[in-house]
């Protein structure tokens, strides 16, 4: 902290420029009993890019019998996978990693001028506490990645959405850019290939299914490109790992309401190709940048199931890239890029 050149001495102290890049994921509940699930749950179903419906229909159907029931049954899933020893969903301990492995590069890459930290979307460390606390730091530029490799409005829009009401807040606000998706990037589908190959051993099971978050299909129609990103990202995945037509299937998991989504639903897919004959299925999640309920709880859960009870033998789950090496690498350089000029 200093005062500018020539400043009287009744001059405010200004922290050195810096330039911050924010990382952002979807979020997680602080914990597992009903009030916490309730306020997360809360923040995040009431989100109008997650959930459109007119507030006047929407609303009294999430206050009153959702969110009666609804924490109480994801608190049970929660504490299926929570880690007990931080006291933390294995989002927030993953993301802390990849934030620890991104700092450390980028100390190496751009020394002190560069700050590296993380916000969620939803719950805590929020977007506009972590923006804030980057402006005290000194951070008069910030480069925005929202962690996700596709896509969407319900997921990178409403995290830039949150970010920019964020800097509304700031009296000397930042410069900023937003990181575009990054599904084609060659990096990202040798990163996700390399994980492949070490999770199979080399091995090519009878089927690889691509299992991405869902939405619904009304989104598709209204000009949301999250679907048509996905499909390539699996054409992609294909095409590096050299592997014949039909070995990978794109389908969709975490269908929730009543109007369709898109399809194949995931849990469906695989109870099928196991009464088909198939015996032998992998299971990747390319939309995810980090473990979390929807990978650790429900395809190592309820999908799993469902393959295995529809016959199906052979399930692997091949994790989400996490703080693997090549995922940092893949990041880093992303981050690079879109310091181009600012450094």
């Amino acid at each position: 902290m200093s005062r500018p050149d020539r400043a009287p001495s009744d001059h405010p102290q200004i922290a050195t420029p810096r330039i911050g890049v924010l990382i952002a994921n979807l979020g997680t509940p602080d914990a597992t009993d009903y009030w916490s699930m309730r306020r997360y749950l809360s923040e995040f179903l009431s989100d109008k890019r997650v959930i459109d419906y007119p507030a006047w229909k929407w609303q009294p159907l999430l206050q009153g019998i959702i969110l009666s029931k609804r924490p109480f049954t994801s608190g049970a899933n929660y504490r299926l996978i929570w880690n007990n020893e931080a006291n933390e969903s294995p989002m927030m301990t993953i993301t802390k990693r990849q934030v620890a492995a991104l700092s450390a590069e980028a100390q190496r890459r751009w020394g002190d001028q560069v700050m590296v930290d993380f916000c969620m979307r939803y719950g805590n460390p929020s977007t506009p506490d972590v923006v804030e606390r980057m402006v005290k730091a000194g951070c008069q530029r910030i480069v925005f990645l929202p962690l996700y490799p596709q896509y969407a409005g319900a997921t990178t829009a409403t995290a830039n959405d949150q970010f920019f009401r964020a800097l509304m807040t700031q009296k000397w606000q930042p410069a900023a850019r937003t990181v575009p998706a990054y599904f084609d990037r060659e990096d990202y589908i040798d990163a996700l290939a390399n994980s492949v190959t070490q999770a199979l051993g080399g091995r090519i099971p009878q089927r690889l299914v691509a299992s991405y978050h869902g939405m619904p299909k009304r989104y598709l129609m209204e000009g949301d490109p999250y679907h048509c990103q996905c499909q390539k990202t699996s054409r992609l995945l294909q095409a590096r790992l050299g592997w014949p037509d039909g070995v990978i299937d794109t389908t969709f998991q975490s269908v929730f309401g009543t109007e369709e989504w898109l399809r194949p639903y995931t849990v469906q897919h695989v109870a099928e190709l196991a009464k088909q004959g198939v015996t032998d299925i992998a299971v990747i999640s390319p939309a995810f940048a980090a473990d979390c309920i929807e990978t650790l709880e429900e395809i190592q859960g309820e999908i799993r199931e469902a393959y295995e009870h529809a016959g199906g033998k052979d399930f692997t789950y091949i994790p989400c890239l996490n703080d693997n090496p090549d995922h940092i690498a893949m990041l880093a350089n992303l981050i690079g890029e879109n310091l181009s000029g600012w450094i």
